[in-house]
């Protein structure tokens, strides 16, 4: 598969099977998030696996009872430092959440490719999930997702190019369109 495929096939997925994922594929997995571009290179970023099920059922609790979370071997959560990332993005806010994000990005195509399902998590309580988890104060919860094997197989399938914008309205070139 292409990026391309795997950018048109990536779905959230909010069903998962209790099927394991084999190492080998796992370390495909981190090494997806390791190798994700960052700000000058800083990698300002930490991903807890969170895979003890007790745990997952209470990371799932903490994002506003999304339970079907649990059901993944695997809940991804990405941490930044943004006291350690790049200080001056558009010249006034540092770049911790969207090196995280891109590299929770990464993940999402590179499981993808696995045959790996995984959904964006942003409703949370970071506080609840930051005491589940130990983390420390200063560092930034900035999404999760699970990963996992969809529960049906026909989860996963190229998307319809009616579901998005057109290009006419999210492209311009040069300038940003003036409306009247």
């Amino acid at each position: 598969m292409d990026v391309m495929q795997a950018i048109k096939t990536r779905r959230s997925v909010r069903a998962y099977s209790s099927k394991p994922i084999p190492t080998d594929v796992m370390q495909r997995m981190r090494q997806a998030l390791r190798y994700a571009p960052s700000a000058c290179n800083i990698q300002p970023w930490h991903f807890i696996l969170v895979t003890d099920s007790d745990l997952r059922r209470k990371v799932a609790q903490a994002s506003r009872d999304q339970m079907w979370m649990a059901d993944a071997p695997v809940i991804v959560v990405a941490c930044a430092y943004p006291e350690h990332a790049y200080k001056y993005m558009g010249g006034y806010g540092n770049s911790a959440d969207l090196d995280a994000a891109i590299a929770l990005d990464h993940l999402t195509l590179a499981a993808v490719v696995e045959g790996l399902g995984t959904c964006w998590i942003g409703a949370f309580s970071e506080p609840q999930v930051k005491k589940l988890l130990k983390v420390p104060e200063q560092v930034k919860i900035v999404a999760m997702t699970p990963l996992g094997y969809p529960a049906e197989k026909n989860l996963i399938h190229p998307l319809e190019e009616g579901k998005r914008k057109s290009e006419a309205d999210i492209f311009s070139i040069d300038y940003y369109p003036q409306h009247s």
